[in-house]
């Protein structure tokens, strides 16, 4: 079998996710991977269309120094701070991916080939340094598909509704809950009527909103297993889809509404669902559970590297698996709290979470540049 005919058999599964008006994403991004040319590989082979970072991410890639000592040798020399570095080695690579993906970009009128950076997590509840470090790493990358990432914290609503009402593209991440979910597209809806009201072309605005999956199933699982009885372990594994499926209800539903018809005469898109987290945290369950059912149209699936190649390999698509199901899912949410299980009080707990160990990982990230460049001779302070 030909390189070719092996790569097209491979990626079978994802032509398919995307015929059905799904986007591949990749939720991930390195120095190497950019450089050795495997962004742009799977660009070609594998469907991706889009890349997605966090502090995470970036804390394994620039903690492992692979691709970044001569860049950290010139800031040393400069002696710049470290959270000047962190930036400007960030920045430096998620440019360069935006300009592997800008045909991507340019091929879908900018629905896709984005690549998403996030703000300093220690700002999620700091509305005014949110815009403020949002209008900055907007300039920093200056590319026009570059999306900057805001968490979904209360603090953040109103920092989406600015950056939105200024042009830029947002990612809006760390989503768990379904009312928070709504009150993310009210802040969207809100920044494309201001940016509206300043005469700004709205067709080059996007967004997506980022809802996390496998951390609500890896909570709620935990709880139910505590619990023990049969009814209680039949549920495992079921809140996390039901969860997403009834925020996809809710996206057809603000979508349809008369606030966005007023806006879809001025050409404004709909700001997309988009499926995180969705690498399996239990091995229990299929690897591309959240892939194969969490298909709907006008959504974007952001995956990890071994998602993308567990979803190539013997990933499920068989058409929409999402909108049919929200008597399903709203019975499965009623059946966890029916046991006594706070579905307010696990996404809050979530959120919670989710905005500290992106900062844990940031502190990590900064904590090994200041390494870095101190064994370089400089003083990161």
């Amino acid at each position: 079998m030909s390189t070719v005919t092996e790569a097209s058999a491979t990626a079978g599964a994802l032509k398919r996710l995307s015929d059905e008006g799904v986007s591949i994403w990749l939720d991930d991004l390195s120095r190497s991977r950019i450089e050795s040319g495997n962004l742009a590989e799977l660009v070609e082979t594998k469907h991706v269309v889009g890349v997605t970072t966090n502090p995470s991410i970036f804390q394994a890639a620039i903690g492992s120094g692979e691709g970044y000592e001569e860049q950290l040798a010139d800031l040393a020399v400069r002696g710049v701070t470290v959270d000047e570095a962190v930036r400007m080695m960030t920045t430096a690579d998620v440019r360069a991916a935006a300009d592997v993906l800008r045909p991507v970009y340019d091929a879908t009128g900018g629905r896709d080939g984005r690549v998403s950076i996030e703000v300093d997590p220690r700002l999620a509840h700091n509305t005014a340094a949110t815009i403020a470090e949002a209008k900055q790493l907007f300039w920093l990358v200056d590319r026009p598909n570059v999306m900057i990432k805001i968490p979904a914290t209360k603090a953040g609503l109103p920092a989406i509704t600015e950056v939105t009402g200024l042009g830029i593209s947002v990612n809006v991440t760390l989503i768990f809950s379904l009312e928070r979910y709504r009150e993310v597209m009210d802040a969207y809806l809100a920044g494309l009527e201001k940016a509206a009201a300043k005469g700004l072309d709205l067709s080059v605005i996007h967004s997506v909103a980022s809802f996390f999956v496998s951390r609500v199933d890896s909570e709620i699982d935990k709880r139910l297993t505590v619990l023990g009885t049969d009814e209680a372990l039949a549920l495992k594994g079921r809140a996390a889809l039901a969860n997403a499926r009834l925020a996809y209800e809710a996206y057809e539903e603000v979508f349809k509404g008369e606030r966005w018809t007023a806006l879809t005469g001025a050409r404004a898109n709909k700001q997309r669902p988009l499926w995180a987290s969705t690498g399996v945290k239990d091995p229990a369950y299929k690897s591309t559970l959240y892939v194969d059912e969490l298909v709907a149209p006008g959504t974007v699936n952001t995956m990890p590297e071994a998602t993308l190649d567990a979803t190539a390999d013997h990933g499920e698509i068989t058409g929409d698996t999402v909108t049919g199901g929200y008597a399903q899912a709203r019975a499965d949410l009623a059946a966890v709290e029916a046991l006594g299980i706070s579905y307010d009080e696990v996404v809050g707990q979530l959120e919670d979470e989710g905005v500290a160990k992106f900062e844990v990982a940031w502190q990590d990230l900064l904590n090994a540049v200041t390494k870095s460049l101190d064994s370089k001779g400089v003083d990161a302070e």
